[in-house]
């Protein structure tokens, strides 16, 4: 059989456009026609970008302070020792001295990590308000758009019917519009302010 220039070219270039994987299509929902929907708002936090990427930030501070606490722990039960050894050194009263001074180096120590726990658990709250501050547009054309009139936490209701959850679907649109939420300064209301700045871990 007579081949014409290019021709084998051409068919090997078809046949690798043929294996070459595709795209992945869109994610398609089905209309919904309920006036009522329902969300599960954990999962939404738990599943789209934006809330993956609070829970990871809050999760590697967390644990560089749980880190710290663990050094801390470490040296002080260290100076412990060497104080201890020092008893047979020292006299009574310099003995009381240094064991005074030991002690309110630990309870300051304490009061200040127990106050970046509260600080680091506020920031969790910080988050999730801020969070649900940002999504809440989208979830609002979600309403609008399926012609409903609410959208109910689905651990408020009672029972319901698979159909009208729309958190897939939510997740989808958030992912679509916010990505990992990082691109738009993330601001809280003022009086939230004071309480978002977590303190460094020392």
């Amino acid at each position: 059989m007579r081949r014409f220039p290019g021709q084998a070219l051409f068919c090997w270039l078809l046949l690798a456009a043929s294996l070459a994987p595709l795209p992945a299509p869109a994610q398609v929902f089905s209309p919904i026609n309920s006036p009522v929907l329902t969300l599960d708002q954990d999962k939404l936090y738990g599943e789209t970008l934006f809330g993956k990427r609070l829970q990871s930030e809050f999760s590697q501070a967390s644990n560089a302070l749980a880190e710290r606490n663990r050094e801390l722990t470490e040296a002080l039960t260290v100076e412990e020792l060497q104080l201890t050894e020092k008893r047979k050194q020292v006299s009574s009263e310099e003995f009381r001295a240094l064991a005074d001074a030991f002690d309110e180096k630990v309870v300051k120590l304490r009061e200040d990590q127990d106050a970046k726990i509260a600080a680091l658990q506020r920031r969790r709250d910080l988050d999730r308000r801020i969070f649900t501050g940002r999504v809440l547009p989208i979830l609002s054309e979600i309403v609008r758009d399926s012609g409903a009139v609410a959208l109910l936490d689905n651990r408020a209701v009672i029972l319901s019917a698979d159909a009208i959850d729309v958190t897939d679907r939510a997740i989808a649109r958030i992912d679509a519009v916010l990505g990992d939420g990082a691109t738009e300064e993330e601001t809280a209301p003022p009086e939230d302010k004071p309480d978002a700045k977590v303190p460094a871990v020392e």
